[in-house]
């Protein structure tokens, strides 16, 4: 054989080692790349992120920042900060010191915003969903009305709203009903409501209830998103103060279901790599996913985390 001959040849056996090499060198960065993102380094559970042409905004849970922290940042990734509270009055059913849970904004047509927040009546303290309005996206709202939006006796407590906005211009609030401690396990219901954001139109109907071994009784902190052919319904799983809580989707082919749940959990402790411990009460805005975290390595504050988001053939992806 020539030399030329066996050059030629080195090279052909080499050819598929190199594209090896080659292809583990760029793992890492991918990797990386797809790693969450802490947004928010403080206390900060159950996010609702919204955008507006002002930027961005971020509501929690009650905390020490306020009884609904919100935050700010120019881009999805921000950086973000603090900035205050967005309720502006306790609601006159509700307990001043009960705390509001995970909340969520909308924007009406009229561009008024609402506020949807859980909170526990005075009279006999179960959790009933409320609603507050405001002309900007930070606050501060005021209450509306002097009774509870949605307080279902049978539902042994109703928290968790997040609404959804279909392409008709049909608006719908989802939330959890909590479910007996023994009995009914937690369920979640879609509600239309009207064009004021706070006035229910017609029957409620059950999304999903918590059937599975996993879920430990546990289905909440819901999030509806329209893809090219399917509505995908996200949803946390298990107790959240375990590691074991996580987020699932459930896949359906209009927002009234029926909805299938997938196979495989999406986010997990063990699924990020416990890079996140117990992520949880996530919210799909502008292809990112947003979640918390417990911080620290013990149960005491849940930072705000991210990770893109995209929908190739109707299913979620991160990275």
């Amino acid at each position: 054989m020539s030399p030329e001959s066996r050059m030629r040849t080195r090279q052909l056996l080499l050819a598929p080692v190199i594209a090896l090499v080659a292809a583990f060198a760029v793992c890492p960065a991918a990797a990386a790349a797809s790693e969450p993102r802490l947004l928010i380094n403080q206390d900060f559970p159950d996010p609702d992120v919204v955008k507006t042409p002002g930027g961005y905004f971020a509501f929690s849970t009650s905390t020490g920042s306020g009884r609904v922290p919100v935050a700010t940042a120019t881009a999805p990734e921000g950086p973000w900060r603090v900035t205050g509270d967005a309720l502006g009055a306790v609601p006159a059913w509700a307990k001043p010191d009960g705390g509001f849970w995970a909340p969520d904004v909308t924007q009406l047509p009229d561009g008024t915003f609402v506020l949807y927040f859980s909170a526990a009546k005075t009279a006999g303290g179960e959790m009933c969903l409320g609603a507050a309005t405001a002309a900007k996206a930070a606050g501060p709202y005021t209450p509306a009305g002097d009774q509870p939006l949605v307080c279902v006796p049978e539902d042994h407590g109703d928290i968790d709203p997040q609404t959804f906005l279909d392409a008709d211009g049909t608006r719908y609030l989802l939330y959890k009903a909590d479910g007996a401690a023994t009995g009914v396990p937690a369920a979640i219901w879609l509600q239309k409501l009207g064009a004021d954001g706070r006035t229910l139109t017609g029957a409620r109907t059950e999304l999903l209830r918590a059937d599975l071994n996993a879920e430990k009784a546990v289905v909440e902190a819901p999030s509806v998103v329209k893809t090219a052919n399917r509505f995908l319904l996200f949803y946390s799983a298990d107790t959240f103060q375990s590691s074991g809580y996580h987020t699932c989707y459930a896949s359906a082919p209009t927002v009234t279901g029926p909805f299938v749940k997938a196979d495989a959990q999406f986010l997990s402790t063990e699924l990020l790599g416990a890079k996140v411990d117990a992520p949880g009460g996530a919210d799909v805005v502008d292809g990112h996913i947003y979640f918390h975290g417990w911080l620290g390595g013990a149960r005491t504050a849940r930072g705000m985390y991210e990770l893109p988001i995209s929908f190739p053939g109707d299913v979620p992806q991160l990275g």
